[in-house]
């Protein structure tokens, strides 16, 4: 049977890149590294406190509480979710991945992480939106569509709700002001 050890904070491609250079390092036989997990061949031997050690010193964790598990697991389904551009429905999208109802999977992630899965869905979004003006391939209007937006005006104002500028003033700044993905709570 395969052992999975779930990773707080390993939320991107360089995340896991990294997670697998220190697992080679370590040489453990590790059968896959996903988005927030580390899959061990079933027969794979580890040192617990050594690989916390390592994990630790690039900003990830073990998780071990059930609970902690589905709040790392919703995180990353979210930002999958807005990394592939997919416009399902969030209530819809989560009951159908997690096979619980929407309102139970809401009530903890919001008593688990003091904040609305909406409000975190939207700061992912957020997130999502300075990426795509720094790269500068689309325009307003493309991005507020290729985010299930209804329109450019309701992204443009849940933007500057978020970040107190417009989008145009954050176009032009200098210094680019983003969050890593595992900062936004």
């Amino acid at each position: 049977m395969k052992q999975i050890l779930y990773i707080k904070n390993m939320v991107c491609d360089r995340c896991k890149s990294t997670v697998l250079r220190e697992l080679d390092l370590l040489g453990y036989d590790i059968k896959s590294v996903e988005l927030g997990q580390i899959i061990l061949n079933k027969n794979a031997t580890i040192n617990h406190i050594k690989l916390e050690e390592v994990l630790k010193k690039h900003g990830f964790e073990i998780i071990k509480d059930e609970t902690e598990v589905l709040i790392e697991e919703i995180k990353i389904s979210l930002i999958k979710k807005i990394g592939n551009q997919d416009n399902a429905n969030l209530s819809s999208f989560l009951t159908k991945r997690f096979n619980k109802s929407y309102s139970t999977i809401s009530k903890l992630f919001s008593k688990t992480e003091g904040m609305t899965i909406e409000k975190y869905e939207i700061n992912l979004k957020i997130e999502k939106v300075k990426e795509l003006i720094q790269l500068a391939q689309l325009n307003f209007s493309q991005i507020a569509y290729s985010l299930d937006y209804n329109n450019s005006s309701h992204l443009a104002s849940q933007f500057k709700n978020s970040t107190g500028m417009s989008m145009t003033e954050f176009k032009r700044l200098k210094d680019w002001d983003r969050k890593t993905l595992d900062r936004i709570i």
